[in-house]
């Protein structure tokens, strides 16, 4: 029997009514591209934009000039993205079994991606995702610390999918993360080992904070 998907079976916004929301942060000035411009701050020439919801991650990182592909399992959040954004790639498809014939520098999961993935599914959504990764290339994946799937549960996924830890942060804009904080945004590297460079120092550095006002829940899939 298949795994039936947390996103698709959750009453919450979608599509016009989950973009709206967006938009009128934006309105208010707020900052809405805090995860773009984290993943942007890697200078990657190519990124999957996993979980893409509406494209507001993906539209960003290709105006900054980025080849982006968005993936997503709701097609009402997809007619949305390629309503915006006609001229990008979009694919409808489930994370857990995706294939695609493209490798890509960076792979995001913005939003709470995998809080949304089918039950059982996590192992298989990050070995789906570190396959579409080049040699060293970087999964980065921000979520709420609550629920069945603690830090460590997710390293010890991606070190079996051949990722390893390089850099922890609690918000998309770097503040340090320390534990018993409420959200973590994670930086892995494929056929990699954790890094004492400057992301590896900051990820581990002291201090504590939540998930900023960019990642403002996108409880995608």
């Amino acid at each position: 029997m298949a795994r039936e998907n947390r996103w698709i079976n959750a009453d919450l916004a979608r599509a016009d009514a989950y973009d709206r929301r967006f938009q009128e942060l934006a309105a208010s000035s707020v900052d809405v591209h805090g995860e773009a411009a984290f993943v942007a701050s890697y200078e990657p020439r190519s990124v999957l934009d996993a979980g893409c919801g509406t494209g507001r991650v993906a539209i960003e990182l290709a105006r900054r000039g980025v080849d982006v592909v968005g993936v997503d399992l709701d097609s009402a959040m997809l007619e949305v993205a390629r309503h915006k954004a006609p001229d990008l790639v979009w694919v409808q498809a489930d994370l857990s079994s995706l294939r695609l014939a493209q490798r890509f520098d960076l792979v995001v999961m913005a939003g709470n991606v995998l809080l949304f993935v089918a039950p059982g599914s996590e192992a298989a959504v990050l070995e789906r995702l570190g396959d579409h990764l080049v040699p060293g290339g970087r999964l980065v994946a921000g979520f709420s610390l609550y629920g069945t799937l603690t830090l460590g549960h997710y390293d010890a996924l991606a070190s079996d999918a051949g990722l390893a830890l390089e850099a922890r942060f609690a918000t998309w804009e770097r503040a340090p993360f320390v534990h018993g904080g409420d959200y973590a945004v994670s930086v892995h590297r494929a056929g990699g080992q954790a890094t004492g460079g400057r992301a590896g120092r900051e990820g581990r550095a002291g201090g504590r904070g939540t998930g900023s006002s960019s990642s403002v829940a996108r409880s995608s899939h």
